[in-house]
């Protein structure tokens, strides 16, 4: 592996970069715009908006959620291995939805296989980005996370007409074999350094190398059919040859020579020590993660704004034909609007906080409220061309999405990284599953949209505020002076909260 100063902010990272955008296109597009088939699920299924609405929230809030454990298949396993197998589940669910018999069916298939392989994708990318670029990491995450908006534009108005053409089963079996091409993309994700796995696998490999060396077994103690020619045992085994044995392997060549032994026992107990010890010190670097007020406040933000500003996304198609501003779906639906500007918003977003003197805690604060005044005009809106306006000013706003693992980076460090952005990402996560539901249900128990967009306008607005107040300079200083000497931050990025 090449040292990874030597290949940043250029090279091959502009590969990765299109690889990422076009895995988030093709694993976003249709979640994106679940709204196109929102309406068809309800005529199909015949079920309340509430109940249904839980397909589309699952869909992208089950991967957020799931978001910890994504990160950490990613830390262990490498991000080519994981968009592989996120392009199978991916794939399969939207394949496996198109036989859904009912409403519960699809709630399992579409939002949490689909939603599942989404969260896979989504920290694959990012991780991989924010791995290959420094200096221009606001541009390439932006970059990148506008393949979600341009997906959504692309499958909005091609979900439309396949589903025209073919029908809901052949659009859903149409756009999950495109969906394999993700298995493509993950070829060009070129790891910078070994996954956490390969190292084990190589730590393990040595423990066991050196042993046979010292105790000198014998020739069938370790086969090679790898095509090596070599067998002796003074031979330096290659970690490529051996990359299937883990500790469990280093379990059993142990346990075979010291069988019917207290010994045996002993050992296993050893291994199990080694691993509770290391989920031990996971949850302790997340336990440290969460006492930084920065990120505290970061989170409780995240999950406002993913309360109250994913609804339009799944519900503003069926709006306009409630309020009666459109019989059907119009060529281009509101929901490709919102993507075109929420691609627009997350590359001019991703530029503005490349520049030094921006904040960009500050910025995220900002376009959260602006989101959350378009959220609150919403139900005050009784014409097609103002929904049109309101969709684009509220998805150029939702392009701050493109700020998180920035914003992220710059509070924890880039060592912290995944483990933090999947923190973070199970706040939104939780956001998302209960926003739609929610509206649904308001709009079950009201028969209209206002006091639901009412609601998720003042969730949004609110969570702008807490991130506002709580990353004041002056909580620096009290922190500052009532820090111990002892304790020294590793990471080497600057701490937000420092408000530079």
């Amino acid at each position: 592996m090449a040292p990874s100063n030597q290949v940043l902010d250029g090279g091959w990272g502009w590969a990765i970069v299109v690889a990422s955008f076009m895995a988030q296109l093709l694993a976003y597009g249709s979640p994106q715009s679940v709204g196109v088939l929102y309406p068809e699920w309800l005529h199909a299924f015949q079920e309340g908006k509430g109940m249904t609405a839980w397909v589309g929230s699952l869909v992208a809030g089950v991967g957020l959620i799931a978001s910890p454990v994504c990160s950490a298949c990613v830390d262990n396993f490498g991000a080519r291995p994981v968009t592989i197998f996120s392009g199978v589940m991916v794939a399969g669910g939207l394949m496996l939805s198109a036989f859904a018999p009912n409403v519960q069916f699809l709630i399992f298939s579409y939002g949490i296989v689909v939603g599942l392989g989404c969260g896979l994708v989504y920290a694959a990318t990012l991780t991989i980005t924010c791995q290959y670029f420094d200096k221009r990491r606001g541009l390439a995450l932006g970059i990148v996370t506008t393949g979600t908006s341009v997906g959504a534009f692309i499958y909005a108005t091609a979900q439309n007409e396949l589903i025209v053409l073919y029908g809901l089963d052949g659009c859903l079996l149409i756009i999950g074999a495109v969906a394999l091409n993700l298995m493509a993309c993950a070829g060009f994700m070129r790891p910078l350094n070994m996954p956490g796995y390969y190292l084990k696998q190589k730590a393990a490999l040595e423990r066991n190398t050196e042993e046979q060396l010292f105790e000198k077994p014998q020739l069938d103690d370790l086969k090679i059919t790898t095509g090596s020619s070599a067998t002796t045992p003074d031979k330096n085994l290659m970690v490529k040859e051996l990359l299937i044995t883990i500790d469990a392997k280093d379990l059993a060549i142990q346990t075979e020579k010291k069988k019917g032994s207290f010994l045996a026992g002993f050992a296993i107990m050893k291994v199990i020590k080694k691993k509770q010890q290391a989920y031990s010190r996971y949850m302790h670097s997340m336990y440290e993660i969460l006492q930084d007020q920065a990120m505290v406040a970061f989170c409780i933000a995240v999950f406002l704004f993913s309360l109250g500003a994913f609804p339009p996304v799944l519900f503003i198609e069926d709006v306009a034909q409630s309020e009666g501003l459109i019989e059907e779906v119009s060529v281009i639906p509101l929901v490709s609007i919102g993507a075109i500007a929420t691609c627009m918003g997350k590359l001019v977003l991703g530029v503005l906080v490349d520049i030094r003197w921006i904040n960009s805690i500050y910025l995220y604060a900002f376009t959260m409220f602006a989101g959350g005044v378009a959220l609150l005009l919403i139900p005050i809106t009784k014409t097609y061309a103002g929904l049109q306006i309101l969709s684009a000013v509220l998805g150029f706003f939702s392009g701050n999405w493109s700020l998180t693992s920035y914003i992220t980076t710059k509070i924890v460090g880039l060592d912290r990284l995944t483990q933090a952005h999947g923190i973070l990402m199970f706040f939104g996560g939780f956001g998302i599953m209960l926003g739609p539901p929610v509206v649904g249900w308001f709009f079950d128990w009201t028969q209209s949209y206002d006091l639901a967009f009412y609601f998720s306008g003042s969730c949004v607005v609110l969570g702008a505020f807490i991130l506002f107040l709580l990353t004041l300079p002056c909580w620096n200083r009290k922190h500052s002076e009532t820090d111990r000497p002892d304790v020294h931050y590793t990471s080497n990025c600057d701490k937000v909260a420092s408000v530079a």
